[in-house]
């Protein structure tokens, strides 16, 4: 058991007013006078507009504004902005993406006005009374079409719809490796469109007080937010803006970015000089929000004779959707490239992505934002080289794993520490290999198929770089821990205050947490990219000892020393060799009394810091998996889930768990459930409702069994290298590995996700000759 509070399993402070009934969404907040939003969508995938009679909504009973396009242009609104820094072959194209719909419409579920009433149902209703005259185009959903000969044009400034070009990587290495290979593994392959689905929809409620905006909301990066509303949409100052958000009911990246109902939003408030109120329904999170993943192409893997692996190429497509939204060319191209190859040294690796635009609801970050469907294609092509060369898929990856540290990979990123070889190891104990013949046997007399997977991966954790904190001391004798990172689920309430208590020697009861609020908040990149105690973390570290060093001379002074005589522990400075001491707290209050100062010193012991680091940090993991498979309908039962992972120092391992299990559940539910699928042809969502898009429920999953080893990564002062993503990253290939293990012995050899029982029957109803268990 840890001396101190790092490392102990403490329960989360946060859950009692979770789960009592007493957290604060934003639709729990009360807002007197408040109207009410609504946003009549498009039913068409690709139409032009040829004009719009709001005439019949404006005159309903209640409907106290309508907005359009024209709306926009006469107060000078500017489009959303696509922040995303990559480094492509040519400029990405970036057309102008407006809160509301202009001369034509390219989703289903686009933005067309935005309807204020004195009640939710009241702007539903005029809403529909809104004429809209539709010119329907051809439609196209998949980016390998869109990027085909004739494809229906998205944008004319886009031809032949593509967004980007990007390479990177040493082509003509890769291109040699690959001539002198003696075995070469090629796959298609396909990450599937998922939606993240947090519980609680998007909602927020915007004020105009006659000289600037309040905008309370559901969200992850209020700061970012704020400063494209500023900048980029309405032209003012950022210090004319203060976001602030609740508890948030889950983001998995989604609630980053801005939206053009925050825009409508705010538009309609100032305008009306009444607060606005709008929540997303299930349905318009699905058509209107965003999506992730959706890469496809082809992906190749060279070894030597030995089963060394010597070059990795992959040539993708990228679905951007109809629009570029914030983050979303930086996902599979950015962050794919830091992850490629994951836990292997690979000499040469080439990655190269095409943008695609369609005509499909924008794609952007999404619980590992490209290291996901980086590590699903190295594992695939791993798992195939080993049944293509006869290998033991776990042997096959001992061989090839990164072994000494530090490494620099092929793509250039440089991992200070790691134990790829004993996470495989340990998890291969753990998978009893031995008994598995007999658990399989067993399987079969049921009728059933049983399949084993293996499967690594590595994650490249840090999000956005640099983070802001600060350490208040308030009048409530609290000591508020102010972070510009963001919880919303992650259990930041326990986890910071437990480490800033060992650091400054006081009970975790003394913190509260500060976050999500540009007016106390003085800078942050929010959550996202397991960044909060690797970059937060770090920044709250450094406050803490800021604060601490402004204490020490005016501590040195009440006890009539020098500073440097002086030791600090347990909440109190004491005189080095004496019993002569001073707690922390009496210090903060002779801090407010400027006859207790020593000359020249500033009144309070408030203290801030930015930590300016663009360091990666690396966790990284081994899975393993068992399934059944029922040949005659094709159903999976997952029977076995284990892992082990390095996270680095563990702050809390209770908490470590959860959001690992979390993700894992995600990453399952990738695998064998979900998917976001579009009619060809006429670009109708089939997925709009949860009737037809499948999350995973408690009977999917078995016991998730997880064990760490911590290795603590040099690269900030708590060793911590980020946990919030990792389980959606190792799981899908893992769970894919098992299934195709399963149905190898009837020749199926290749399945794309979700790995859905129709799927599944028609793959097995499609090799000839096959021999189903108890003779089927």
């Amino acid at each position: 058991m840890p001396d101190g509070n790092i490392g102990q399993s403490f329960r989360r402070t946060e859950d009692l007013r979770f789960l009592t009934g007493q957290g604060r969404y934003v639709t729990d907040i009360a807002t007197p006078g408040a109207l009410h939003g609504h946003v009549l969508r498009s039913p068409h995938a690709h139409a032009g507009i040829t004009g719009i009679d709001t005439g019949a909504a404006r005159a309903m009973p209640g409907v106290r504004l309508v907005l359009t396009h024209a709306d926009l242009v006469a107060e000078g609104i500017g489009p959303l902005p696509c922040p995303a820094v990559v480094a492509t072959v040519a400029p990405i194209i970036v057309p102008a993406r407006h809160a509301l719909a202009g001369d034509a419409v390219r989703h289903v579920g686009e933005a067309v006005a935005f309807v204020v009433a004195d009640t939710p149902m009241q702007a539903r209703d005029a809403a529909e009374a809104i004429e809209v005259g539709y010119d329907p185009r051809p439609a196209v959903v998949d980016s390998r079409a869109a990027l085909a000969p004739g494809a229906p044009q998205l944008w004319p400034e886009a031809p032949g719809n593509h967004v980007f070009r990007f390479e990177r990587g040493d082509r003509a290495a890769v291109e040699a490796a690959f001539a002198a290979a003696a075995h070469v593994v090629e796959l298609d392959l396909v990450n599937n469109r998922v939606h993240a689905a947090p519980i609680e929809p998007r909602a927020a409620v915007a004020r105009w007080d006659g000289a600037g905006f309040d905008l309370l909301l559901s969200g992850q990066g209020v700061h970012g937010i704020r400063r494209q509303l500023a900048v980029d949409v309405f032209h003012m100052p950022e210090s004319a803006f203060r976001l602030h958000c609740p508890d948030v009911g889950g983001g998995f990246g989604l609630k980053n970015f801005l939206f053009g109902e925050y825009v409508a939003l705010l538009l309609a408030a100032r305008r009306l000089g009444r607060p606005v109120a709008w929540v997303a329904d299930y349905t318009e999170e699905f058509q209107a929000a965003v999506h992730a993943r959706d890469l496809r192409g082809r992906a190749r893997l060279a070894l030597d004779a030995e089963g060394r692996f010597l070059a990795l190429h992959a040539d993708m497509a990228a679905d951007m959707g109809a629009y570029c939204s914030s983050h979303g060319p930086a996902c599979p191209t950015n962050s794919v490239s830091t992850a490629i190859g994951g836990v292997y040294a690979i000499p040469a690796i080439l990655l190269e992505v095409t943008g695609a635009f369609t005509n499909t609801a924008p794609v952007d970050a999404y619980r590992g934002a490209g290291k996901p469907e980086a590590n699903y294609l190295t594992e695939r092509l791993v798992h195939a080289a080993a049944r293509q060369l006869g290998l033991d898929p776990v042997a096959l990856r001992r061989r090839n794993l990164i072994g000494t540290f530090p490494y620099r990979s092929a793509m250039g990123m440089l991992m200070d520490t790691g134990r790829f070889g004993a996470n495989l190891d340990e998890v291969a104990a753990l998978a009893d290999r031995a008994g598995f013949a007999g658990r399989k046997a067993a399987s079969a007399e049921r009728g059933k198929l049983r399949g084993m997977g293996f499967a690594c991966f590595l994650e490249t954790s840090r999000g956005a770089p640099h983070e802001w904190a600060a350490v208040r001391f308030a009048a409530d004798g609290m000591i508020e821990l102010c972070l510009g990172t963001q919880s919303n689920g992650q259990g930041h309430e326990t986890s910071f205050p437990q480490f800033a208590a060992d650091h400054l020697g006081l009970p975790r009861e003394r913190f509260r947490l500060v976050q999500a609020d540009t007016d106390r908040i003085v800078f942050g990149n929010g959550h996202g990219g397991a960044r909060s105690l690797h970059v937060g973390g770090t920044a709250l570290v450094m406050a803490m000892d800021a604060m601490l060093a402004k204490a020490r001379p005016i501590a040195a002074h009440l006890l009539q020393a020098t500073p440097e005589a002086l030791d600090y522990a347990s909440g109190r400075f004491t005189v080095r060799g004496s019993e002569r001491s001073v707690t922390l707290d009496a210090v903060a209050a002779a801090a407010q009394d400027p006859a207790s100062l020593p000359e020249g010193a500033e009144p309070g012991i408030d203290a801030e810091a930015k930590n300016l680091s663009e360091l990666v940090t690396f966790p990284s993991g081994a899975h393993v998996a068992e399934v059944e498979v029922d040949a005659e309908t094709g159903a999976v039962t997952l029977a076995r889930y284990q892992a082990v992972d390095d996270y680095g120092r563990l702050i809390n391992p209770l908490l470590t768990a959860g959001q690992v299990q979390g993700g894992l559940a995600q990453g399952i539910g990738q695998a064998l459930l979900e998917e976001v699928a579009y009619e060809a042809g006429s670009g109708q969502l089939l997925s709009a409702s949860f009737m037809d898009y499948c999350l995973p429920r408690a009977a999917d999953l078995p016991d998730l069994d997880i064990a760490f080893g911590e290795v603590p990564t040099q690269s900030n002062p708590l060793g911590v290298k980020g946990s919030g993503q990792a389980g959606a990253i190792g799981a899908p290939q893992t769970v894919v590995a098992a299934v195709l293990d399963a149905l190898a012995p009837l020749g199926v050899v290749h399945l794309d996700m979700p790995l859905t029982p129709e799927k599944i029957w028609q793959a097995i109803r499609a090799v000839s000759g096959c021999s189903l268990p108890g003779g089927a």
